[in-house]
């Protein structure tokens, strides 16, 4: 046995399915050990696609998703998935394959020092030096890959270690044991939560990572609190819930922030601060705040904690629950408020007009999925809108990249979503930038037998950037550009293509896409001079509730 096909069995151990990546002449032995396992290699086009699926796998899954590229630029391509895994706080594991240990004190060809490389966007990293080493580094990589907060992790197998002869088996693997929050970090809580006439509870992704709907949507249930959720929090509470406020996150005034004024106390639960700065909604550090979470808060002059629950946070909500004694109905504001809220999303429900409003674009895009179907949003202004406007009734329905906001994930993400359940609808929602930055992995989706729908939102051009260019100087600059005829694209793919003429199409165009059995593509005209309106409005927003 060889150090590749101990590296192999010790993925098997770890429960692997799949490895998303390329081949590449450093990871020959790799890829030859694979031949014979029970993991599923999945051949990318591109290593950043293959990146971004082992990302969105470790998002929906909690287990790391693994990705393989060679050394060099194969490797370098890799960096941006992983970067987004880090700081969206999904599992993933990056394995590369590097030159021969007997190269790399010398210029070599395509050597790059990758350990290094990859330090600075990773939880851990190292290379393989000795062959009886393997077990214990894939071990450690994905314990630390999973444990909370997750992230990315990456090992480098130089191609002379590969081939070398070693001895070992894959290490035991342990589960995560459950810690339990402080008896009097839960009596603080319990007092500033009684005491509070207005409280607002924030919850964040962590939530999600951690199982906890169910305890957050009684908590808040039972003690009459309303919630609002950040962009990759959605679904904790169902949106249908009378106290759910919806979604927190834009870098400009909404409703929601008027929320935030009335707050005399914030319960954060499971928010994790790259999500959306506290100095967006506590910037001078004023509003009480307290931190339920699985780890302890970070240092920011806007969130210091007056409590910090710190343990399993579905134990922590029912503690606190359980002693918390709090009469008090939900403020008169919180109902206005999501009154406020709900009467700006239904506005455009009967919109007609052509090209598409955005938020009519998302309205439709809810009607037609069911509760368990999933949205992969890619990053641009339509992000924006599927941020603001849609809106889950169950976790992990709506996947957002909103700590890294790396462009081009939907696609490859859409790819790992459908691989992960295979039962539900899924469709991807990009920009025409976004789109064009990973569409080769269409060929793949079609290749592994992944359908998913592809939504564009088509403005030729990169609409958020020319939004904040009007926004900050009144005009806009090098963001356009023209694009190809998506619909004859994805038939030339031997996909399904469809272009959307006017608002009435959308619906049924969106309804027998979701049928088709090979990967749709709709190009959708988009009216992005809702972008600027949608400013102004903010900026006149007055907080008379």
């Amino acid at each position: 046995m060889n150090t590749a096909e101990l590296l192999v069995q010790c993925l098997e151990n770890e429960g692997v399915q799949y490895i998303f990546g390329l081949p590449g002449e450093e990871n020959l032995h790799v890829l030859e050990a694979l031949k014979q396992s029970s993991i599923q290699f999945i051949t990318t086009r591109h290593e950043q696609g293959a990146a971004f699926m082992a990302d969105v796998y470790g998002r929906l899954t909690g287990k790391a998703g693994v990705c393989l590229s060679t050394l060099g630029p194969g490797a370098t391509n890799l960096m941006t998935g992983v970067a987004d895994a880090n700081l969206d706080r999904a599992p993933l594991v990056a394995i590369t394959g590097q030159v021969g240990t007997d190269r790399m004190h010398i210029e070599s060809h395509q050597y790059l020092d990758l350990v290094a490389m990859f330090a600075p966007v990773t939880k851990w990293n190292a290379q393989i030096v000795r062959p009886s080493n393997t077990a214990e580094i894939v071990r450690k990589a994905f314990k630390i890959s999973q444990a909370e907060k997750p992230g990315a992790v990456h090992i480098d197998l130089p191609e002379n270690i590969a081939a070398m002869i070693a001895t070992g088996k894959p290490l035991k693997t342990d589960g995560q044991e459950k810690s339990y929050a402080s008896f009097h970090s839960i009596e603080t809580a319990v007092a500033a939560i009684s005491q509070a006439q207005n409280p607002l509870i924030l919850v964040g992704n962590g939530a999600i990572r951690a199982n906890a709907s169910a305890a957050l949507t009684e908590f808040a249930t039972q003690l009459n609190i309303p919630v609002a959720n950040t962009f990759m929090g959605k679904g904790v509470i169902p949106y249908t819930h009378p106290l759910a406020l919806w979604a927190v996150g834009l870098q400009q005034r909404d409703y929601i922030s008027c929320g935030f004024d009335k707050a005399d106390l914030v319960i954060c639960v499971g928010y994790d601060l790259i999500e959306y700065s506290p100095k967006k909604w506590n910037p001078d550090g004023a509003v009480p705040i307290i931190h339920i979470g699985t780890t302890p808060a970070e240092v920011d002059s806007s969130y210091i904690p007056i409590a910090e629950v710190v343990g399993d946070l579905s134990d922590s909500l029912t503690e606190i629950l359980a002693r918390c004694d709090r009469t008090h109905q939900p403020a008169p504001y919180a109902l206005e408020l999501r009154d406020e809220i709900r009467a700006d999303y239904v506005q455009y429900a009967n919109d007609e007009s052509f090209p598409i409003k955005p938020q009519k674009i998302v309205y439709d895009l809810r009607q037609v999925m069911e509760a368990d179907d999933i949205v992969i949003s890619d990053v641009g202004a339509h992000k924006m809108w599927m941020a603001r406007h849609y809106h889950c009734e169950r976790p992990n329905t709506c996947i957002i990249s909103n700590g890294f906001a790396a462009m081009g994930i939907a696609i490859p993400g859409a790819l790992a979503a459908k691989l992960v359940h295979r039962d539900r609808r899924v469709v991807a929602v990009t920009g025409d930038g976004g789109f064009m930055m990973n569409c080769q992995e269409l060929e793949t989706a079609l290749r592994v037998d992944t359908p998913f729908v592809t939504l564009i939102f088509n403005d030729g051009g990169y609409g958020l950037i020319e939004w904040k260019q009007q926004n900050q100087f009144g005009s806009s600059c090098f963001v356009k550009f023209t694009n190809p005829d998506f619909v004859k694209l994805a038939e030339s793919m031997g996909l399904k293509g469809y272009r959307v003429e006017s608002c009435a199409d959308l619906i049924p165009t969106l309804k027998e896409a979701l049928e088709q059995n090979v990967p749709a593509v709709i190009d959708c005209p988009v009216d992005y001079q809702e972008n600027l309106r949608f400013s102004r409005r903010a900026g006149d927003l007055n907080c008379i509730i």
